[in-house]
């Protein structure tokens, strides 16, 4: 459905996005997830032709986003961080408007309207001011119009951002739903959202890609060592000798837990060997009280703070400093005065027309 190849945006010498690549197969849910500042917002932007890239290119469908926009932006619903609404319109309107700019036919307007009102859940508002909407209802409304269109692969650039947790819920489970017919990627900085809605999971640091993966997946491969934890009613002198006594244990660690003998034990093991069942067996004929037994991973967060901490990247990876240009080496002197100042914001670089056309002509 997408495939991003080399992908890199610099301002000046800040490299936004670092030579991504990735592809997004159709009929899943991906979630975009990374820290504030990791490039998630400006990737969007340029998948969606709304930024010109400084190198690399992004196909939809194998339609190049540069080469032919017009044709590319009609296989995509795009929902930003803040909802692109007009809040004296109704919703109504709004889609009527927003559906006239993707061409759908006049003969077919009001019953692509109704359709997506009617899959948002925002059908009975449709005649009030966006103005005087929740947000949660603006966010529905921001998601009909991405919608509109039928296109295959929606984007939602933080969906949640300042909602009430029921308002959370719901949009969860609008995207849930629509994923169940299209393609739809979700940019998130909060964990819960996309453990709780995507199929894979792409995280982002520094503009690079760190992982890209199933949950699951992801959280296997940063398991490092192989361990058990267990909490049991004992003395720690029996613990220890019960469990040292199964095949492949390596370790044992004891703690005393929460209760009168009750203790929180480690077990480690040889790497891929599963010893919970003999361990659970070694303590049940014992006579020990188990009170759990569980495999030792780590949660999501940590996994996420563990792929996303500071680092260097290699040199051969490391995006062009400056513009790109060739001999540049990004560390020339800005000058301070005011006047260029204001030149340099203003000469165009990173504009990207809204129908095409890389920022180097092509």
């Amino acid at each position: 459905m997408i495939e991003v190849r080399n992908l890199t945006k610099v301002y000046g010498d800040h490299i936004a996005v670092n030579n991504l690549s990735f592809t997004i197969e159709q009929g899943k849910i991906y979630g975009f997830l990374g820290p504030n500042g990791a490039g998630k917002t400006t990737t969007m932007n340029m998948i969606t032709g709304c930024l010109a890239p400084t190198a690399g290119e992004v196909l939809i469908d194998g339609v190049d986003m540069f080469e032919d926009a017009v044709t590319a932006k009609k296989r995509i619903g795009y929902l930003p961080e803040i909802p692109p609404v007009y809040p004296d319109m109704t919703p109504f309107e709004y889609l009527k408007f927003v559906g006239g700019a993707k061409g759908v036919r006049a003969a077919d307007m009001t019953e692509a309207v109704f359709s997506v009102m009617e899959e948002t859940g925002i059908t009975e508002m449709r005649n009030r001011l966006i103005k005087h909407l929740s947000k949660g209802y603006r966010q529905r409304v921001g998601i009909a119009q991405a919608m509109l269109g039928d296109p295959d692969l929606i984007i939602l650039d933080e969906p949640t951002v300042g909602l009430d947790p029921r308002q959370i819920i719901e949009i969860r489970d609008l995207i849930a739903t629509l994923g169940k017919t299209r393609t739809i990627i979700l940019s998130s900085h909060i964990l819960a959202e996309v453990q709780a809605v995507c199929d894979h999971v792409m995280i982002l640091n520094e503009g690079r890609l760190v992982a890209s993966d199933t949950l699951e997946n992801i959280r296997r491969d940063n398991t490092p060592e192989n361990a058990v934890l267990l909490t049991v009613r004992s003395n720690p002198d029996s613990i220890k000798k019960t469990a040292e006594s199964v095949p492949g244990v390596t370790g044992c660690e004891i703690t005393p837990g929460k209760g009168e003998n009750i203790y929180d034990v480690r077990v480690e093991a040889e790497p891929g060997t599963d010893v919970t069942e003999d361990l659970f067996r070694a303590f049940a004929s014992g006579g020990f009280g188990v009170l759990k037994l569980t495999r030792e991973e780590p949660s999501l967060e940590e996994i996420f703070i563990n792929l996303t901490e500071y680092f260097e990247p290699d040199e051969e990876e490391a995006a062009p400093d400056g513009d790109g240009e060739p001999g540049d080496d990004g560390e020339e002197e800005y000058e301070e005065d005011e006047e260029k100042e204001d030149e340099d914001e203003d000469d165009g670089d990173d504009y990207s027309p809204l129908f095409g056309g890389r920022k180097d002509g092509r």
